[in-house]
């Protein structure tokens, strides 16, 4: 998610840098990943003092200066421009730096006297159209200093790592919510059209400015909002508008289209706008697409539609993929002079499973599958009604329609402060509890006993169902370096899993003792129809199937740095492994859809330790220029300690499988019971827990045997 710096300001007018505007956005609420100055191309521009100025001896109407530039020495600078004045700060760009437009300054003598750069105007840094003399920069800076950290121009990007769970922050009004209440700076009212009547709201069907619009499909489109502006002139967007838009990442295409996609940027609402004149009927119908049917989307590709697709249409055809895309045959181009603007809630699920069949993601379909405020929509209509008039001109014909088949209200959820404070850890009163919700706007009110607070969330934060979320946001609100370290007196006791927490713990430790690496990989392997559980919807077809052993994953990342010429590998992982149901009950594993998985059933789930080392045991040293290689006796040791730090206390014995019955070293282990493929089995308690084995790679000749331990 990219957000403008001087956009969000302009929402919410913090005396803020970038930098702690940064710091402030990832300890809220989200972490920013990257902070982009958009006027990168002045990087190399400092601010120069201008300490003499002379006359040029072979010229007229050119100086020779010396330009303080912060460095030890000045800089001999040739300056043509009539207002070069001593004592003076200007914009300096000395030799070697690259202006925008690709000029790259050179050293060089100009009439006999030497010039190591240049003293710049506005329009050499591509900041206006005067050129007639230098910027004179009044200023407080010392000489050296970045221009862009001097002078505030051009705009700052954040990138920002938005999780699913928080849809509200795709948007910059859903950032500067957060920012406001983190400083109790008010967020700013955007404009709003007077203009602009109220929908009228319809249960299925209505009619606005003579366009028919229709839900079939209310589970595909809970709601759908249309309006007709006519007479818009479609042409070149303003300035300020192309400037926000490029700001966040965004092309301009034209006025309408702009206004659309700079809303979506601001409160978070994507919408569309048809060419009325090319919809028959004339009619908009919210339906499930037609077997067989087919549309040409606006990027060109003609797109093979399923009955499981929700479709805006016509009377006739398909005009657009609900949440995902439109349709070229009602683009908005120069001829258009009519109008019909969409504003809709569309299903999560289904933009997603539609997004996904047809390989066809857009900004729209982003927000639209993590969730758009179903409070928004009729908000979002009038401003873009407003924008579309003021900018492209022409005429709301009518009141807008609001179809709605079933509207929802808010559920309420008790908080109760006496569950605030267990699980946090530290008391906190229920009017700060209260003020902390509010101020990100929750309706929070104290309930008659005066211990419990009945909270309702607003429209636009969907992910709060349970008093554990509301609790979840008072700890993030107050914030979490308010908390003491120790909040062992004030916890609710003893959890199920603690101990294999502790296990977990105890056994990374000695991993990370041993010098092994911890890989952290998804549970995802290449694996196979019959004996693994298939992801209904994975991440990567190669990798569509969930891993039965840690060592498959461990196996894949040897692969990885064997085949970037490392063989010396050592790393360990505590991860998840599935069983299929069919193996726990005998049966065949059918293709059933099982809670986002294919099988016969829910996969049982366990957690594993496992091991992996291949190559030399230690680096090499001029006292051992070349050190033995790990072989199976290191990996025995290293299940032996494994084992003995998962089970502290019992007796672990390893017992030796037909791999190793071979070697002349296991002969008093021969009477024990083999397991195929098995160099040892590890026993606690006489259960088998583990084993040792070799495990193959896909590897080159020269690298040494794998062997792991799970």
């Amino acid at each position: 998610m990219n957000i403008s710096y001087e956009w969000l300001q302009s929402l919410v007018p913090v005396a803020l840098s970038p930098a702690e505007l940064r710091d402030l956005i990832t300890a809220r609420c989200a972490t920013v990943d990257e902070m982009v100055a958009l006027r990168a191309d002045l990087a190399g521009v400092v601010v120069g003092r201008v300490i003499e100025a002379q006359r040029h001896p072979n010229s007229d109407h050119l100086w020779v200066t010396k330009v303080d530039a912060g460095g030890k020495e000045p800089f001999d600078v040739v300056c043509g421009a009539p207002n070069v004045v001593e004592g003076k700060l200007y914009p300096f760009a000395p030799a070697g730096t690259v202006l925008p437009g690709g000029l790259k300054l050179e050293k060089r003598k100009i009439r006999g006297a030497t010039s190591n750069g240049m003293l710049c105007s506005s329009r050499e840094l591509g900041l206006g159209d005067e050129h007639e003399g230098i910027l004179q920069l009044n200023i407080d800076a010392a000489p050296g200093t970045p221009f862009l950290e001097a002078v505030p121009v051009g705009d700052t990007r954040f990138v920002i790592d938005v999780t699913p769970n928080r849809p509200d922050l795709l948007s910059h009004i859903g950032i500067a919510r957060e920012v406001a209440a983190a400083t109790g700076v008010s967020v700013a009212a955007t404009a709003e059209s007077a203009a602009v009547p109220a929908p009228v709201r319809v249960a299925r069907e209505g009619t606005t400015a003579g366009v028919t619009v229709r839900i079939d499909d209310a589970d595909g489109a809970p709601r759908y909002m249309g309006a007709v502006i006519r007479g818009v002139t479609v042409g070149p967007s303003p300035a300020w508008l192309i400037g926000r838009l490029e700001a966040v990442g965004s092309r301009s295409i034209n006025n309408v289209v702009d206004i659309t996609n700079y809303l979506m940027h601001e409160i978070g609402q994507p919408m569309h706008a048809f060419d009325a004149s090319r919809l028959h009927g004339p009619a908009v119908i919210v339906r499930r697409a037609r077997e067989g049917e087919k549309l040409t989307t606006l990027d060109g590709v003609s797109r093979a539609l399923t009955t499981s697709m929700t479709v805006i249409a016509d009377a006739e055809r398909a005009q657009a993929i609900a949440g995902v895309m439109g349709g070229a045959s009602s683009e908005v181009d120069e001829t258009t002079r009519d109008i019909f603007l969409e504003v809709a809630l569309f299903d999560p699920g289904k933009v997603r499973a539609a997004r996904i069949a047809l390989g066809l993601s857009s900004d729209a379909s982003y927000r639209f599958e993590r969730g758009v405020d179903p409070g928004i929509q009729q908000r979002a209509l009038a401003r873009a009604v407003g924008m579309l008039v003021d900018i492209a001109g022409g005429r709301l014909d009518g009141s807008p329609i609001d179809v709605y088949p079933s509207p929802r209200e808010p559920e309420p959820v008790t908080l109760r402060t006496d569950r605030v404070t267990r699980l946090l850890g530290v008391p906190i009163s229920i009017d700060e509890t209260a003020r902390l919700l509010a101020s990100i706007g929750f309706d929070a009110r104290k309930s008659d006993g005066g211990g419990e607070l009945r909270v309702t969330a607003p429209s636009w934060r969907r992910d709060i169902a349970r008093e554990v979320d509301l609790i979840e946001e008072v700890a993030r609100l107050r914030g979490f370096d308010t908390f003491p370290d120790e909040l062992r007196p004030y916890r609710p006791g003893t959890t199920s899993d603690a101990p294999l927490a502790i296990t977990v713990r105890r056994v990374r430790e000695a991993m990370v003792g041993l010098g092994l690496y911890e890989a952290r990989p998804m549970p995802f392997v290449r694996g196979n129809p019959t004996g693994y559980v298939r992801v209904a919807n994975p991440l990567a077809e190669d990798e569509a199937y969930l891993r039965r052993s840690v060592l498959d994953s461990l196996a894949r990342r040897a692969e990885h740095n064997l085949a970037r010429m490392e063989g010396n590998v050592r790393l360990f992982e505590i991860g998840a492994v599935f069983e299929p149901a069919s193996a726990r009950t005998g049966g065949a594993v059918g293709s059933v859809n099982v809670g986002g998985l294919i099988g016969g059933g829910l996969p049982a789930e366990s957690i594993h330790a496992a091991a992996l080392v291949m190559g030399l045991r230690r680096p090499p040293h001029f006292s051992e220029p070349k050190p033995p290689a790990f072989d199976a006796w290191d990996a025995k040791g290293l299940a032996e300690l494994l084992a003995e730090t998962a089970f502290p206390g019992a007796e672990v014995r390893m017992e030796a499988g037909s791999d190793a019955a071979d070697d002349p070293r296991n002969e008093a282990q021969r009477s024990v019971q083999r397991v195929p493929g098995d160099l040892w089995r590890i026993s606690v308690g006489g259960e088998v827990v583990g084993s040792v084995r070799q495990v193959p790679l896909d590897a080159p000749v020269w690298a040494s045997p794998a062997f792991g331990v799970e």
